[in-house]
């Protein structure tokens, strides 16, 4: 059964057209019919009814023949004598012929009202039954009333509609196939759009998409792509679909190439303290005398402790990179800030601090994880310090939702402004190593984001703002 259903759509669309297409022609050759064969039986009845007009007396032969040819008369008396005769045609025109008995009893079935009797011998008729009076006859010159019946042959109306039964069928059929071969036509070309949004479709899924920086460029033309239509919806989705496609693949390959750079970067850093570690560990073992060894070893101290410092960054990065969660724990972000403004100033005194609290003088209190928070602020006074001329002014702002760290030096290099978050991102690639090694600000941006805040950098030489905001920070009283 499955098998004579059809699977394509144009197929489906094609079929149902079609079978709409033969039950409203059977459905109107119905109805034409039965309302042709009503209105030509009407016709018939009517003209049966002029045979019985009242004054009607039945003919006894002669030239004068009673009705068409076809019309049967039958006259039945209460006496229980009966005749019937049929006009047929002849050479000389009509005659009357007998009535044989089989006749006679089907007609004397025949009501008031016309009604269809299957004559024997001539057919199906329509007859309709009268009284009648015959000639004065006996002593007392009176006649008798008889039942005259009376009828016409529906031949003609069988004919005409058998011959309408006929023409529609023909035409029907007709009908049927055209609409068969236009409405293929017409869906197939109504469709074609789809076809076009199909073949957009198939060039995408030939693209190799596992690898590389892929650009899904395939697109659905415009003129497929107007809403008000199926075929133009399906197409604005699927290049909708295309563009997500495209801007995925290309955070793919992006992410890729972050986690090969950071890889490459991470061994980098490693190795150059093992380098170093290893050459002052054979210059010791080479020469032996005590002054080297110490010299080594404090070399070696200085360069396992960057390495630990390293190491540790790499571990909270993959940890908050995991969804690690912190802390939490209300932490009062005012204090923090003063205490590492405080700390800056010891450090770094030839460089202004400057830190602005809440003119209400209320603290502001927040959730989170306060030794990763304390991490936040420190890195980002400290990459203030360290790219910064002595006698710039760094102004820390405390704000209701965060903080803000601001200095009027000389800014990020335009090209790093949009990267200044990365990992192993540095301000001065020809910088001694010592300085860092680009992870500082990658460490505020996951550690924020972690607490559910953002991190934003604007910078232009003489105005360097990076702000801070911590989600939904509560405000509270001193205690």
């Amino acid at each position: 059964m499955e098998r004579l259903v059809p699977r394509s759509l144009t197929a489906r669309l094609v079929v149902t057209a079609v079978t709409l297409v033969a039950l409203v022609s059977l459905l109107v050759g119905t109805v034409t019919t039965l309302g042709m064969n009503a209105w030509l039986t009407s016709r018939l009845d009517a003209d049966v009814a002029e045979l019985v007009r009242p004054g009607f007396s039945p003919s006894r032969g002669g030239p004068q023949v009673f009705g068409a040819p076809g019309t049967v008369t039958a006259v039945y008396a209460d006496s229980g004598a009966r005749r019937g005769t049929v006009v047929v045609p002849s050479v000389n025109g009509a005659i009357e012929q007998e009535l044989g008995d089989d006749a006679l009893d089907a007609l004397a079935g025949a009501g008031r009202q016309a009604s269809t009797i299957d004559v024997p011998g001539l057919g199906s008729y329509r007859v309709r039954r009268a009284s009648a009076s015959t000639a004065p006859t006996g002593p007392t010159g009176q006649g008798s009333e008889v039942s005259l019946v009376v009828g016409l042959p529906t031949e003609t109306v069988d004919d005409a509609t058998s011959s309408l039964v006929r023409l529609e069928l023909v035409l029907g059929l007709l009908a049927t196939v055209v609409a068969g071969l236009v409405g293929t036509a017409v869906v197939r070309r109504q469709l074609r759009p789809l076809t076009e949004v199909a073949a957009t479709a198939h060039a995408v899924a030939e693209l190799p998409l596992d690898e590389g920086d892929i650009g899904v460029t395939e697109r659905v033309p415009e003129h497929l792509t107007d809403p008000r239509t199926e075929a133009g919806q399906v197409g604005l989705a699927l290049n909708q679909l295309l563009a997500h496609v495209e801007s995925s693949l290309s955070a793919r390959h992006r992410s890729e190439l972050q986690v090969r750079q950071f890889v490459a970067d991470a061994s980098h850093e490693l190795r150059t303290p093992l380098t170093t570690i290893a050459g002052y560990t054979e210059l010791a073992r080479r020469r032996g005398d005590a002054e080297t060894s110490a010299v080594a070893l404090a070399k070696v101290e200085e360069e396992a402790a960057r390495m630990t410092a390293l190491v540790e960054d790499l571990l909270l990065l993959a940890r908050l990179d995991a969804g690690r969660p912190l802390a939490a724990e209300p932490v009062d972000l005012t204090r923090l800030l003063l205490e590492a403004v405080d700390d800056a100033r010891v450090v770094a005194p030839e460089h202004r601090w400057r830190i602005n609290l809440p003119p209400d003088g209320v603290p502001i209190e927040v959730v989170g994880d306060e030794h990763r928070l304390h991490q936040v602020v420190t890195n980002l006074l400290t990459n203030a310090r360290k790219y910064t001329p002595a006698g710039t002014t760094v102004t820390v702002t405390v704000r209701a939702d965060g903080f803000d760290v601001h200095d009027d030096g000389p800014g990020f290099p335009p090209e790093l402004v949009g990267t200044a978050f990365e990992r192993f991102t540095r301000g001065d690639a020809a910088r001694h190593r010592a300085d860092g090694v680009g992870l500082g600000l990658a460490l505020v941006q996951a550690i924020v984001s972690a607490h559910g805040g953002s991190v934003a950098l604007d910078s232009v030489p003489g105005d360097t703002r990076i702000s801070v905001r911590l989600g939904d920070p509560v405000l509270t009283a001193s205690s």
